[in-house]
Order: C-alpha cells, then structure tokens, then sequence
C-alpha cells in the first residue's frame, strides 16, 4: 500500500503527543502515529477531542469530520459535506481532481481500525514519509494485563516464548539478602497475564531466563548450570555448560533455536564463548578466542550458516565472526565510514536478517550472511536501546526493526521516516515471526505490518474487489440498491472471485470476531453470485477462525496471530493446550475440526489420565475408575503408559489396577517386570499366548530369583516350565539335567544321556553315557528304549573293532549301513555275523546284500546268494536292481524265475516284450496285455502286437 504522505508544509510536529481511547476490553489505545507538542492543533483541524479515526474504511459521522486533518482547507469532498459511507462509491472524488487527490496526500494519521459495526482496537499506523511506498504497521492491545506487578519490568529478568508463549518472571533478583521472605520468586504467567505457577528461588544466582521450542523454561545460573523447569514450575532436570563456565561464572547467555533444537550460548568472565546447539543432546562447543579482547564486548548475537552455529560480536567499532575454529575480522557491506561503534544487534526471528545499531543512532539493516545491505536508517539517538528486534512479515518485502527506549518505541525499516510512540510504562519486546509483542505492566499489545489484503479492502477510497464486496454486503443489509451498483462493478470486471478470496484472507489477520465475521459475512455473500466456487477455503477459515479464537480467550491466554497458527501447525498447537492442562478446550477442538481419534481426542485423553495418576488426594480404586469410564475402550489409548506413569509417580497398587484395562499383554509384562511384580508378570503372559513374551519373563526371574526358588516357581506354571526346558534343551543343557533330576524324570534323563552321548570325543565317554541312559530307562519301566540303547552299545563296540581291524570308519554308521558297507568291501563273515547278533529281519538282510552286491558289481557273488535258499523277497527286486546298474544281461537270468503275477513286470524291464506278451496272454489279463502294447513300437514290434490284439479280441468275445 502507498504511504499516506503530508503536502510540504503540513507535517505535524514532531513532539505533539496523540490522545489516548479506552478500548472494547478496557485498554488504552494510541491513535496516531506521531507527536506534537501539547495542546497544539493539527494542521487544517482542531486539537485533540473525541474519538480520532477511521474504521476499517467506513468514514466517521458527520460532525467528526473535522477530526481528521487533511489537505490545506481541512475539506473532506465537494462542499465540505457529510461522506457517510460515500467515500466507497467514490462520488465524493470524481470531478473533483484536487479534492480527491487532497484526501489520501493530505491525511497525516490513521487511526485506530475497527470492524464496520464496532470499533477495533487496532492502530493501523503508517509511515509519514511523502512519495515513498511503506508498509502500513498496526498496533493493538491482545490483553489488559492484570497481573498486578508492583515492579517495573526492568527490574525483573523476564522471557517470554514467542508464538503466543507463557510469560516467566524473576522478580528481586538483584538482591542479596539471604531472609527467606527476600529470596527471588519465579513466576510464570500466560500471555493474559494470569498465573500459572511461582516458586521462591533457593538456587544460585540466575543470569538469563529462555524457553525452549517445547515451552520447557530455562534457567541459566551464574556457575553454568541450567535448570529446566515445566510451565507450571516443576522441575524436570539440568545439566551443566562445563568446568570452564564454573570456575569464570557467566557474564550474559542467550537462548537461541536451529534446526538442530534449542541451544544456550554462554559468555563467561573470561570473555570466551562457550554453547550448544541442541540442549536435549548436549555436546559442548568452546568458541575460538578473540584476540586482545580484555572487556565483555557491547553486543554480540548468534547466527547461523549453511547449518553451522556462529557467534557474531561488537569490540567498539570492530565486528569478529567466531566459528568452530577461528575468529575473523568481518565489515558489513554499505556500512557508512562514519557510522561509529556498535551499541546493540538483532538477530530475525528465522535468523537470516542481522540490524546493527551505533552510537551514531545510524541502523544497520542486511542479511545475516554479512554479504548483502537491505536498508539503513539514522534515528539521531545516540543512547543505546534496550532492545531491538525485527518486525516482519513471512514473504514481505518489507523489512523493519522496532527500537525501545525508557519512553519511547521507534519503528525503522525501509523508509526514511519512521514510526514514533510515547510509553506510559517500562515495556519488553517480544519478537514474533510475522510481528512483535509489546509488554507492559498494565498490556499486552502486538505490533506487525498489516497484511496486503487487509490494506486493500481497509485503506482509504480503496477500489479493490474485496473492498467493494465489503461495503455491497453492508449495502445488501440495509435493503440498499447500492449493493446492487457495487456488484456490478465487481462482476463487469470479473473480479468477484477475487473479491471473496480477498475477505476470506484478510478475515484471517483481523483479531476482532466482529471485523472477521463482518468480511465472512461479505465472503459468503460474494460466492452466492458465483458457479462452482470451491467452498473449502471458506469453510476452513472459519474452522481456524474459530479455533484462533477460541485459544485468544483471556482466560487461556495464547494469542496466535493466523500466520502463526499455520506455521505452528494444529497438532502443536494442541500439544500447547494439553501442556497446559486445558484438556477440555483441546478435546472439543478435536472434536470441532474431526481430527481422527488416536492423533486427536485419544492422545489427549491419555494425557489427561497420566495428569490424572498425580493426584493423590484420592484413592487408588477412585482414580482408576475414574480414568477407565472416561477412557473406556477408546482407539488408541495406552493404559500401560499411564500405569507407567502412575507407578513413577509412587502409586504402584494404582499402576497395577491400570494395567487389569490394557488389553495387550505385550504392554502389561515389561511393566510389571519394572514394578517387581514378576510371577503376575509370568501368568499375564501365559494367558496372552505369546511364546516370546514367556521366554522374557522366564529369563527375568531366572536373573532375579535363585535357582531353587526359580525351579519351584516354574513347577506351578507347566507352560512356562515347558518353553523353559525347550530353551535349555538348545541354550543350557546341564540346566536341563537339573529340572529332570528334580523331577525324577528317568524318560527324559534317559533321552538327555543319549543326546549327551553324541557330543562325546572318544569312544568309552559315549558308552558311558549311553550306559546312563540304559539305567535311567530302566527306572522309567521302558525296556524297548533300555534295549535300543544297550543294541547301540554293543554296536559301537562292534564298529571300533572294525575300524582297527580293517582300517576304515565305520563309527557313527547305522547298522544297515554297516552291514552294507561291510558286504561291499567284501567282508561277507562279519555282515553275516552281524546279521545274526542283532537279529536284522530277512527280508531287510537279503535287500541290504543284493543292494550291495549290484554297487559293488559283484553279480557272480549274488548269482550263488539267489541260489543259497529261497529268496524271502522274491526275485524281482534281483530284476529291478540289475535294470537299475544298466545290466539287463543279468536281470534276464532272474525274469524266469519270477512268480507269475510279477513276470510281466520282469519281462518288460528286461525289454523282453515277446515273452512279456506271451505271460500276458497266458495269464489272459486285458491291463497286462495293455501294458505290453504300450511298450511296443509298431516299427519293430507289429508280430507282437498283432498277436497281443489277437488275444485281446478273442478276450472279448467270451
């Protein structure tokens, strides 16, 4: 928006001071944006009076006129006559050139906007400079603090956490008396000014008081420790900046934000830097020293670039950049020669913009890089500030930083004039990303660059869509065919649907509800005159609207600017209010915007209980009632987390009634470990079936009970007493010995021996433990095992003879195996041999020889075993086994010798198909006279086949 700019001659003087309005909440409101001496009048006006403004572009009544000082006649229009709500249709201009232009060149203040029914609190406060475009700035009050501070700001250490953050106070701080009722108190406040907490501070002497992302306050001391307390002042642990901060205590420390996390920078009395960039993963970094530096420097600052955390800092009229290894000489780029020493630095709230102030009163303004200079500006004081911080906007062009005085507040960016105001009271910067917050003893007022919507709907004799759609609306509801005419304009130019999403937006930047529900109002209007306009951006703004405003309640206390809602992002923001414990208020928020219930209503609820768990004025039973009706069965809740925290909390019977609603017993047994309630542990996870989970707790109680009691814990848990004994079974076998021998268990100490009897080197151990396992089948009664066993016995023995006798391994072989080998190597007395002492089956016998006979090739040697005695088998395996070593010449000589059910089988493996046809025929058997056919092959077996379909025909016919 151009700036309003005065015509030569007409500038106020500079020292004339504004009069003051009550606003709606009681606060008092600045209406101008410069001062003139009291009791002088403004240029073409009268002094001060009544109410000075314009709000939100309705013009003020008749009458008032006067009240707003324009060009040299001091007229508003044509005839000096009532506006009304004329200055949108734009007839008080047209016609009339010089009169139009006298308006918006000659108005020099812009008083406090309001919404077009009741009056804002907001100061929309522009640049005086002529011919220069400026960002218009408003100031309005968020809170008239009642907090009832008797001290004056600056004599308490007081932060404050950006986003609309808590307030924290440390108030007699520089006294040294050590009585009890002298000692500093810590007090911590929302941004409304209500008291969260407060505390007497016993420790050491504090130097600095910051918050981190998470609103965790930090209390740094004088010795380098730092205390991080909760926002109701409980304390939740420290850690301390190292031995060299110790022995040369802290001069200053700054709180700062990376990526990385929240890091505290130290300057202790030997003029070292010392930080960390992250206080949650604390590691240490001492800065390099700068050379001859025999004082504290007059301002320093911490940076960051290209991800890597720097110290910049001011020696008279010298700047140093400390990094990780050294410390260099650095000149901002278009600095003036003559700028002299510096006096104070600020850092942007994203850390990419660097103010410089000397004590010239020259400013500085330019990227943190060092390597580009945005603007500069002379405010001819000389005195340092108390504080200087940056007030901008995400995305603007726009740059500017706000200055504090005692007595006054100076606001210097781009242009060459700046912004001016007088304070009552002592006040504290508070930077924000899109603007800044101003405390006071008595208010809390916020200071930003008005939007670009805002300013084009709002400014004076604006034509923009959104402005025109305002006033067609306003128009609409007192039944005036103005509305109509201001419509048509919007459409012929087709911009309505810009006109609608300009409200919608700039509904967003007001804090009044009456202003925004005004531009919704003309939003909604707008969108009845369009096809197809996507309704979600309305309807999300209204949700957000809502919700904003909900939080900005005095009683809560958080005043989030729209901008920062959305970079803060909703789950934060619920975070914010659970921290708080407004669980109420978060829960109907969830429920408002339908968040899905575990990331929602859910999570709270489990926040809410685990508060719930730390009161101990009632008892265990009440609690746990109480949080299981109000959670019930609700998706996502964790009761073993609010066990867990009942049970650090000190209330162990309550975490265990807690834990009877958890439904996963996954979540119950670590719990219950922690909580030394073991066996419970070891039946809940018996129950859930969870095999893994029983080996958890076995191997607990294993560690925590001794191996007696740990036995007879088991013995009254069967499945617990089985997976243990499958573990030792592959983990701990001597551990297994023991519960059978406890168990008089002879079956299993029996099958222990022999499995133990394996893992034996030399020969006479394994006998041995075999020979214990004899004796323990016996005492269970199961001689077949006893047997077995004593049979293995005997053939390991059997097996070591072998192997001295004929030099080849034949321990750990089967019997079968031995009988085999043997008969292959031609051993055939000791296969015999072995054959008759362990009593091998026949059948079982004569397979094992006719197998090993046909490996070994020896088929004169088989000959004379078929011809011993009746083969017990048959003699078609004889058939099948010479076929399978490729040796039909020797399975023809047993085909014959088959019985007549088998002999077609012979015959066809032998590939004797003639003969196999004539056992077919013989045995006048259609499937074997079919199975003969498929052999055939009607190049070189048609005889056969003939004659097999001779026979088959000849079957049929009977």
């Amino acid at each position: 928006m151009a700036a309003l700019s005065l015509p030569s001659g007409h500038c106020p003087h500079p020292r004339w001071r504004p009069p003051w309005r009550r606003s709606s909440r009681g606060g008092r409101k600045r209406i101008l944006n410069c001062t003139q001496p009291s009791g002088a009048e403004p240029p073409g006006g009268p002094g001060p009076g009544r109410h000075h403004g314009l709000l939100h572009g309705q013009l003020e009544p008749a009458g008032r006129r006067g009240l707003l000082p324009v060009g040299r006649g001091g007229g508003l229009g044509p005839g000096d006559g009532d506006l009304g709500l004329a200055g949108r249709s734009g007839a008080w201009w047209e016609g009339v050139p010089g009169r139009g232009a006298g308006i918006r060149s000659g108005l020099w203040a812009l008083a406090g906007l309001r919404a077009l029914a009741p009056p804002l609190t907001a100061l929309h406060c522009l640049s005086v400079c002529p011919s220069v475009r400026s960002p218009a700035r408003s100031k309005f009050e968020l809170y008239t603090m009642e907090w009832g501070l008797r001290e004056d700001l600056r004599d308490c250490l007081v932060a404050a956490a950006p986003y609309g953050g808590p307030i924290a106070l440390l108030k007699n701080n520089a006294r040294k008396e050590k009585s009890p009722s002298a000692r500093p108190l810590l007090e911590i406040y929302s941004a409304s000014g209500l008291l969260l907490a407060s505390i007497p501070w016993k420790s050491g002497q504090l130097v600095q008081l910051g918050w981190t992302a998470s609103e965790d306050l930090l209390c740094i001391q004088e010795d380098g420790t730092v205390l991080i307390y909760n926002l109701f002042c409980e304390f939740k642990r420290h850690f301390s900046m190292g031995n060299e901060v110790l022995q040369n205590h802290v001069l200053e420390a700054k709180v700062f934000h990376t990526e990385y996390g929240t890091g505290v920078a130290i300057l202790t009395g030997a003029h070292r830097f010392s930080l960390t960039t992250n206080i949650d993963d604390l590691k240490l970094r001492r800065m390099p020293e700068v050379p001859g530096l025999q004082k504290p420097p007059s301002c320093w600052a911490v940076l960051t670039q290209d991800r890597v955390t720097i110290v910049l800092l001011a020696v008279g009229q010298d700047l140093y950049l400390l990094d990780n290894t050294s410390c260099s000489v650095v000149t901002p780029p278009g600095m003036s020669p003559s700028a002299g020493a510096y006096l104070q630095m600020a850092v942007s709230f994203n850390y990419r913009c660097l103010a410089l102030f000397t004590d010239t009163g020259y400013i500085w303004m330019g990227l943190a890089t060092l390597k580009d200079k945005l603007c500069e500006f002379n405010s001819t004081i000389r005195s340092a500030p108390k504080q200087m911080v940056w007030c901008t906007r995400p995305r603007s062009r726009q740059r500017a930083v706000v200055l504090a005085w005692d007595r006054q507040l100076m606001v210097a960016g781009n242009s060459t004039e700046c912004i001016r105001f007088v304070l009552d009271e002592d006040s504290y910067l508070v930077p924000e990303p899109d603007g800044v917050r101003i405390l006071s003893r008595t208010s809390h007022e916020f200071l930003h660059e008005i939007p670009e919507a805002s300013q084009e709907i709002f400014k004076i004799a604006s034509m923009a869509p959104g402005a025109l759609l305002l006033e067609a609306q306003k128009e609409y509801e007192k039944e005036s065919q103005k509305a109509d005419e201001y419509l048509r304009e919007i459409k012929d130019q087709k911009l309505l649907p810009e006109a609608v999403s300009q409200c919608i937006e700039a509904a967003g930047y007001e804090h009044e509800p009456e202003t925004q529900k005004s531009l919704l109002r003309a939003a909604s209007f707008g969108k009845c005159f369009i096809d197809k306009f996507p309704p979600e951006s309305f309807v999300r703004m209204c949700q957000d609207l809502r919700v904003l405003n909900s939080i900005r309640d005095y009683q809560i206390g958080i005043p989030l600017t729209f901008t920062q809602y959305k970079r803060l992002t909703i789950e934060v923001l619920l975070d914010r209010l659970v921290l708080r414990r407004l669980y109420p208020l978060a829960i109907r928020i969830c429920e408002y915007l339908r968040l899905p219930e575990i990331q929602g209503v859910s999570r709270i609820l489990a926040h809410w209980a685990c508060y719930k768990v730390q009161q101990k004025d009632k008892s265990d039973e009440e609690v746990a009632y109480a949080i299981n009706q109000k959670l019930g069965d609700t998706p996502g809740i964790s009761y073993s987390e609010i066990a867990a925290r009942a049970y650090d909390c000190g209330r162990t019977e309550l975490a265990i009634k807690l834990l009877e609603y958890e439904p996963r017993s996954g979540e119950q047994v670590p719990l219950l470990l922690k909580m030394k309630r073991s066996k419970l542990a070891l039946s809940k996870a018996i129950e859930s079936g969870d095999t893994d989970l029983v080996y958890t707790v076995v191997l607990h109680l294993k560690n925590e009970l001794n191996r007696g009691t740990f036995f007879m814990t088991l013995q009254n848990q069967p499945v617990a007493l089985s997976l243990y004994r499958q573990f030792c079974k592959h983990q701990e076998r001597e551990t297994l010995k023991d519960l059978y021998n406890q168990d008089d268990n002879h079956q299993e100490l029996g099958n222990f021996h022999v499995h133990s009897s394996y893992s034996e080197k030399r020969i006479e151990g394994r006998v041995g433990a075999l020979q214990n396992a004899v004796d323990e089948y016996y005492k269970a009664k199961n001689e077949f095992a006893a047997k077995a066993t004593e049979d293995q016995i005997k053939l390991l023995r059997l097996q070591r003879h072998l192997q001295e006798d004929f030099d080849k391994p034949y321990l750990d072989l089967s019997l079968h195996n031995t009988v085999s080998t043997l008969i292959q190597d031609g051993h055939h007395k000791k296969a015999e041999q072995l054959y008759r002492e362990f009593k091998i089956p026949d059948k079982r016998y004569w397979w094992l020889k006719i197998s090993a006979l046909a490996t070994r090739g020896d088929w004169e040697e088989m000959e004379k075993f078929s011809k011993s005695k009746k083969s017990p088998i048959g003699y078609l395996p004889f058939v099948e086994i010479a076929v399978k070593h490729h040796n039909r010449y020797e399975a023809k000589k047993y085909a014959p010798r088959v019985t007549p059910e088998q002999r077609v089988k012979a015959f066809i493996l032998v590939g004797d198909l003639e003969q196999a046809a004539d056992a077919a025929i013989e045995h006048k058997n259609e499937a074997e006279m079919n199975l003969v056919l498929s052999k055939c092959s009607a190049s070189t077996d048609s005889a056969v086949m003939e004659k097999l379909n001779r026979a088959r025909a000849q079957l049929l016919k009977k």
